[in-house]
């Protein structure tokens, strides 16, 4: 009995060196320190702080810093910088470059500069161990950058200056590091300095520019997510590697990573799904334990030496980035609110900090001493401590600020109700008209994607059944992946075209989205029996779409719009959806259309779509929409905006179109757009004209003839 007992013993030591029992403690760690901290108000991130400060050598030594915590400290590391650039708005930080350069510099220099001299004054350090040191008051990391994903508010002005100016402190403190630890290491020559630069820029236009252009290529050819995702790491780590190679922090190679392949991964696709929540479910949160495990608590108390550089050393880099923040608000003349969020992102120490102390810790002088001493190193874990606590309420504290205001139901204007229905009948179109409406959608609104699958009440039921089973399984999975909720709908009818319009006016949609019709025989139509019953039997928004290569990988969106678009009903509703779409894609959208049409979509893309990269150009004639052919690429989605046969924009010339596209467009991606009319179909029907079609064409054609005549006589 008695050595039964002995052999249920657990034989447990600290710290764990098991990998099992470090991979489970770290996951408690996550999934409860988040949940008790917040009960105290106390952001989640300070929560994984403290966590590795309690857990580490330095608290109850229950683990200590092995090479796991290296290895996915750093990956959490690079996570963080890869995903502000990722998350970055385009056109909203081309619009604010340089204010991010000014706060960038101004974080860097006055920080520098006041670090400088408090090391020779207040410190009594020589010149290169200040220099080193000031450069670690000028660095900052965005440890509090996942709170305002949290928030959803990292697309304000703000928070794009302070990412982008964390991009220019960084490579400014990274390049200081560089200079000085060569120095030490004998690899410092007479153009050593500008070699360094060199290599960083031709470096830096590589990956964004050479990046781009692999991804697309991969983009286009493997639709796997799970291909995608080791993919767009492969490319985050080779950034970060190539920066590592000339000389300069991976951090840097990251962040550029984020930013090349920020058009090609949409805010609402399932890859960027994946690539957040993988990031805040591991590896963000194990640095952050890393970064805790380094804390010394010990250092606060009977370290007098250690304190007072660690005080000098906090009021430095705190005070020099509230300046830094102040005086670029007051250049730009920008609101209090948005000077807190750009200093409570840009004074958290931690990557290049705990970069420069430990190169400078390394480095031995020939008196036996080092550049940067024990107490620079005991002092730099208090300021990381502060820094990051400081940084963590303040964020959260501006951020839920921020997300009421742009909640705030009397600043922003009124959502219409939309729903954008989606027939997913053919296997091979799904995946793409998924993509279509996600990128079409308002993001305001939950529950506005409809997937529909008819099913034919005939002999062959059950095969339809279960294929459309499968098909909106798909699709469930899609928006899934994309954390977009999605509503499905399967429908037994005689016919398909008839279900689509009962099930549209069942769930009050406002767009139906289908694929463009493959013409199987000689005798087929262009649009097939489908589409041409739908646009004969509704008003509603129809857009027929053929996508030659993943949405997300289109490069521009080209707007061919015919006269009188502007008196359509479902004007502006197709401008804002074509809109929204540049946005996520981050792409150009391109309008052609004639002088008077072009004079209103452009002020109402200036009025509510500024952000918009839009482009204008005059298309005086509609026939010649042939000119287009020079303007559309492969790689291009061509939008015509078509009209109903009786509607005010329709042209005679619209029946050219299946003829048109199939001779000059059929390498293209094309989308044929039917905007919405008022009324009822029904009720423009009588005994002379039973389906509906008025004889506008031929007046238009009449008077067209009249005026070439009476042109070419007077």
């Amino acid at each position: 009995m008695i050595e039964l007992i002995n052999s249920l013993r657990f034989d447990i030591h600290f710290p764990v060196t098991d990998p099992t029992w470090i991979f489970f403690l770290v996951l408690v760690i996550i999934l409860f320190a988040p949940v008790v901290l917040e009960r105290l108000r106390i952001p989640h991130i300070i929560g994984m702080i403290l966590a590795g400060v309690v857990v580490g050598e330095y608290g109850f030594n229950i683990l200590s810093r092995d090479s796991s915590f290296e290895l996915f400290g750093k990956v959490g590391l690079y996570y963080i910088m890869f995903l502000a650039g990722l998350e970055m708005n385009m056109e909203d930080f081309k619009s604010i470059r340089l204010k991010a350069m000014v706060l960038g510099l101004l974080a860097f220099v006055i920080p520098l500069g006041i670090g400088i001299w408090a090391n020779l004054s207040v410190l009594g350090y020589g010149l290169m161990s200040s220099v080193l040191l000031a450069s670690m008051y000028a660095s900052h990391t965005l440890i509090a950058y996942p709170i305002v994903i949290r928030y959803g508010i990292n697309r304000q002005r703000s928070v794009s200056i302070a990412v982008g100016g964390t991009a220019v402190t960084d490579t400014l403190t990274l390049l200081v590091l560089a200079v000085v630890s060569g120095m030490y290491k004998g690899d410092v020559s007479d153009y050593f300095l500008l070699r360094l630069i060199l290599k960083v820029i031709v470096l830096s236009l590589v990956i964004v520019y050479g990046f781009p252009r692999i991804g697309r290529w991969f983009f286009r050819r493997y639709s796997d997510q799970v291909v995608q995702y080791i993919f767009v790491m492969a490319m985050v780590f080779l950034g970060a590697g190539l920066m590592q190679f000339v000389g300069m922090e991976g951090i840097l190679g990251a962040f550029l990573a984020g930013l090349a392949l920020n058009r090609l991964i949409p805010h609402v696709s399932p890859l960027m799904s994946h690539l957040e929540f993988v990031g805040n479910a591991l590896f963000i949160p194990y640095f952050l334990i890393g970064v805790g495990m380094l804390i010394n608590v010990q250092v606060m108390f009977g370290h007098l030496a250690s304190l007072k550089v660690a005080g000098v050393m906090i009021a430095v880099a705190l005070a020099g980035k509230w300046l830094a923040s102040w005086l670029t608000q007051k250049i730009y003349r920008m609101r209090p609110l948005e000077r807190e969020m750009m200093f409570g992102l840009s004074n958290a120490q931690a990557a290049a900090t705990l970069a420069a102390v430990l190169v400078g810790y390394n480095i031995v002088l020939p008196d036996g001493g080092r550049l940067l001493n024990e107490d620079v190193l005991n002092g730099t874990i208090l300021l990381i401590l502060v820094t990051c606590v400081v940084s963590s309420f303040l964020t959260e504290h501006v951020a839920k600020r921020m997300a009421t205001e742009a909640a705030d139901p009397d600043d922003s204007p009124l959502q219409e109700h939309e729903r954008l229905l989606i027939p997913v009948s053919n296997p091979d179109t799904l995946d793409r008209l998924m993509g279509l409406a996600m990128v079409l959608r308002d993001v305001r609104q939950n529950d506005n994607l409809v997937a529909l699958n008819v099913i034919n009440d005939d002999n062959d039921t059950l095969r339809q059944e279960l294929q459309g089973k499968r098909s909106l399984e798909r699709a469930a999975q899609l928006a899934a992946a994309a954390n977009v909720e999605l509503k499905t709908v399967t429908r037994f009818d005689l016919n398909i075209a008839s279900g689509i319009l009962h099930t549209a006016k069942e769930c009050e949609a406002t767009t139906i989205i289908v694929g463009l019709h493959f013409k199987s025989s000689i005798v087929d139509s262009f649009y097939g029996n489908l589409t041409e019953s739908l646009l004969k039997a509704t008003f509603l928004q129809v857009m027929v779409a053929r996508f030659l290569i993943p949405v997300n990988t289109l490069r521009r969106i080209v707007v061919a719009v015919p006269p009188k678009s502007e008196f359509e009903h479902g004007f502006m509703k197709w401008i804002t959806q074509l809109c929204r779409m540049g946005g996520e894609l981050g792409c150009r959208v391109h309008f052609y259309a004639p002088s008077q049409t072009l004079g209103y979509i452009r002020g109402y893309v200036l009025k509510r779509h500024r952000d918009t990269r839009a482009a204008y150009s005059e298309l005086e004639n509609w026939d010649d929409l042939l000119l287009l052919t020079g303007q559309v690429n492969y790689d291009h989605l061509l939008v015509v905006v078509s009209a109903r046969r009786g509607s005010i924009s329709y042209d005679s010339s619209f029946e050219k179109l299946p003829t048109q596209i199939s001779r000059y467009f059929n390498n293209n991606s094309i989308m044929l757009l039917y905007p919405e009319q008022k009324g009822d179909p029904n009720e423009t029907l009588s005994f002379a004209d039973p389906r509906g079609w008025a004889e506008t064409q031929y007046y238009d054609r009449v008077g067209r003839w009249f005026y070439k005549w009476f042109k070419k006589n007077s």
